[in-house]
């Protein structure tokens, strides 16, 4: 079995957990997920600990408990604190707001570009040239910094664009006559 897999989930208090079957619901103060795992895979949910096992001896089944394991804790992790991705905006006149649910962005383009914000993700503009991006799902916190980010992603001459807060870009030497 798996390393990760052995090792219990622990349930804060403001935690609620039910298990059904192959389906797990995790409810907490950001909000409520609900994810179907494997048949191979059996989760217990006792004294406030998730337990993560394979249902048989199988190789398939011993992969997927660790996975599972994984899965479950990203969802802890989300519906009790949640996640979030910063993003920050470098270049002249290159600038973010947010109105409604609406990103609007100004990237040095013909056009202002209008992201529409999905359900379940809040998007803050503590400044014009910061964006945060938050919520209980990781995948979707991830994917939609990494869709604002496709706008205008850094270039290496002069690192204009969008990156994430602490990326390091690598620069090129501009073209000698």
């Amino acid at each position: 079995m798996s390393r990760v897999a052995k090792i219990p989930i622990l349930l804060p208090k403001e935690v609620e957990a039910t298990v059904t079957d192959q389906t797990v619901i995790l409810k907490g103060s950001q909000g409520t997920m609900s994810r179907d795992f494997s048949s191979l895979v059996e989760i217990i949910n006792k004294d406030q600990r998730l337990c993560v096992s394979p249902k048989d001896g199988s190789k398939a089944g011993r992969m997927f408990a660790g996975t599972t394991r994984a899965l479950l804790a990203n969802m802890l992790e989300g519906v009790a604190t949640g996640f979030q991705k910063k993003l920050e905006i470098t270049g002249v006149g290159y600038r973010a707001q947010v109105q409604g649910r609406v990103l609007n962005l100004t990237l040095g383009y013909s056009h202002p570009i209008h992201f529409d914000i999905p359900e379940g993700i809040t998007i803050q503009t503590p400044s014009t040239t910061e964006i945060v991006v938050k919520g209980a799902n990781k995948q979707q916190v991830g994917q939609i910094a990494a869709n604002i980010r496709r706008y205008r992603p850094p270039e290496p001459y002069k690192g204009k664009g969008i990156r994430y807060a602490g990326e390091v870009i690598r620069r090129k030497e501009a073209k000698k006559a």
